[in-house]
This record gives structure tokens, sequence and C-alpha cells, in this order.
């Protein structure tokens, strides 16, 4: 019976520290030495997710205008995706023009995605 106690005491620590580590990213370090590149990486993944989020509903809803339309907007969205791992790369070594330059095809990425989304059938 203690070995089960033991265990469960074990798994909530677990969960906590997991939990509490989620929650503090790096926009939780006010010290971060590139703390607006980093936000604004934040931000552009925000983006893509809310883009992911409105392809999802209309690829549900049935009502993507074409199968074609529909790998273009997935191919876009993963196309975002990749540019947001590259732009937090830079972000971590500093290289603001550099992640400036991603979020910029990132937001190109995810209004294509968006716009392609809403297009309805015919």
């Amino acid at each position: 019976m203690k070995f089960i106690r033991t265990f469960f005491h074990a798994i909530i620590l677990i969960w906590w520290f997991e939990a509490s580590t989620a929650l503090s990213g790096p926009l939780e370090q006010t010290d971060h030495p590139h703390k607006d590149s980093v936000t604004a990486v934040h931000d552009a993944a925000h983006d893509v997710d809310h883009a992911w989020e409105i392809y999802h509903r209309a690829a549900l809803g049935g009502t993507v205008a074409s199968p074609r339309l529909q790998a273009e907007i997935e191919e876009h969205l993963h196309d975002a995706r990749t540019l947001i791992t590259q732009a937090q790369e830079a972000a971590e070594r500093g290289d603001k023009n550099h992640v400036d330059g991603l979020i910029e095809q990132v937001k190109l990425h995810t209004t294509q995605a968006i716009e392609g989304s809403r297009e309805q059938k015919r």
C-alpha cells in the first residue's frame, strides 16, 4: 500500500512540474535578451494556429472549394509552421532581421490559407 501512495505522490509531483514548466515559456522570462523577437514569433505562431482552426472548420464543414485548393491550403499551413520553427531559432540567436523576414513570410502563408479556407464551393 505504501508503494501505491508513493507512486501516486510521484505522479502528482510530475504532473505539477510538467504543468508549471508548460505555463512558463520564453515569454515569462523577463530577462530574455531577445524578448521582442521571441514575442513576435510567439504572436506569429498564434496566427498560424488560428489559420489552422479556420481551415479545419471549413474542411470539416465540407465548404473548401476543391480538393486542389485544400491541398494548397495545407501546404501554406505546413510551410508557415516550418517558418515558425526557423524564426524561433533565429530569435534565440538574436537575428532580428531574419526573424522579421520569416514572420512576413508566415503572414503571407497564413493569409493565403485563411482566404482559401473562406472560398466557398460553387
